[in-house]
């Protein structure tokens, strides 16, 4: 059985509850990064789906550059076979190569997704 954890941590991520069971895969979805931390830990996903939002403002120091750093972080130690699945706001579109320097990203969707498209790269596992 196939497994998809989605952070939602913004009004634009759509919902693909009915895609993702129409292809056989059981979805969580997680409001808190930390929520799905721990369920991480539990039980790995095989596949992660998570929104990009740049740090504009973060306090961070430069650590992080988005709020899908940390996440991806845990994802790497505990769930290093999860494909990662990245939706992002066109306006951030002249960022996203720098999530994708630091971290393996499967594939990244432009806002509206295409269903098609994502049922592609869920199909690849």
């Amino acid at each position: 059985m196939t497994t998809l954890y989605a952070l939602i941590e913004s009004p634009f991520h759509p919902d693909l509850g009915t895609l993702y069971q129409r292809l056989g895969i059981t979805a969580e979805r997680f409001t808190s990064a930390r929520n799905l931390h721990r369920a991480v830990q539990k039980q790995p996903p095989d596949f992660f789906v998570g929104e990009f939002i740049y740090g504009w403002g973060n306090n961070y120091a430069g650590a992080n550059i988005s709020n899908l750093d940390v996440t991806l972080r845990t994802l790497q130690c505990q769930a290093p076979q999860a494909r990662t699945i990245v939706f992002m706001h066109p306006r951030e579109e002249e960022h996203i190569g720098k999530l994708l320097d630091l971290f393996p990203i499967h594939a990244v969707f432009s806002l509206p997704v295409d269903e098609a498209a994502l049922a592609a790269a869920l199909n690849c596992a």
